[in-house]
C-alpha cells in the first residue's frame, strides 16, 4: 500500500500528496514525503502564488518535529546538484517568509501592548489626579467599564 502512495505522489498530484502524508507513516517515511513533494513543486515549475497555495496546504496536514526537518534538510543536501539548489531555495524562501511573518504578528502584538499599558498610566494618572472616571471617560473616548479595568489592574 504505502509503494503504491509513494508512486501516486510522483503523479505531480500535491493536493493527493499531502493527503496520502496523513495515513500514519513513520517519522522517516514523513520525511521521504515532504521531499517527495518539494521536489514536485520544484518540478511542477508553478508560479509562486500556486506554489505557496500547496505548500501551504502540505505544511498544515503534515506536521514534523525539529528533528524530522533536520533529517530532511540532511536528505535533500545528499540529493543531485541542480535540484538540491532548487529545493533548498524553497525550502528557506518558506522559511524566511515565516519569520517574516511571526516578526510582524510579534510587533504588532507588542505595539497593542504598549498602547494598553501607555492608555493604562494615562488612566491611572489622572485617577491620582482628581479626575472621575466619567471625567476620564470623557477625555480619552473610552467606555467607563474600559477605565474601570484598567483601574482595577493597579
Amino acid at each position: 500500500m504505502r509503494s503504491l502512495s509513494f508512486s501516486f505522489s510522483r503523479r505531480y498530484n500535491p493536493i493527493a500528496a499531502a493527503l496520502l502524508s496523513k495515513m500514519g507513516y513513520t517519522e522517516s517515511e514523513r520525511v521521504e514525503w515532504k521531499k517527495q513533494f518539494l521536489r514536485m513543486l520544484v518540478r511542477m515549475e508553478l508560479d509562486e502564488a500556486k506554489q505557496r497555495l500547496l505548500f501551504g496546504f502540505f505544511e498544515t496536514y503534515v506536521k514534523r518535529s525539529d528533528e524530522e526537518e533536520r533529517r530532511l534538510r540532511s536528505e535533500v543536501n545528499e540529493m543531485e546538484t541542480k535540484e538540491k539548489e532548487q529545493v533548498l531555495e524553497l525550502m528557506i524562501s518558506y522559511e524566511q517568509k515565516a519569520l517574516e511573518k511571526g516578526r510582524e504578528e510579534g510587533m504588532k502584538q507588542g505595539i497593542k501592548q504598549g498602547m494598553i499599558q501607555g492608555m493604562k498610566h494615562l488612566v491611572q494618572t489622572m485617577k491620582r489626579k482628581g479626575m472621575s472616571v466619567k471625567d476620564i471617560a470623557n477625555v480619552t473616548d473610552l467606555e467607563e467599564e474600559e477605565i474601570q479595568k484598567l483601574l482595577e489592574k493597579e
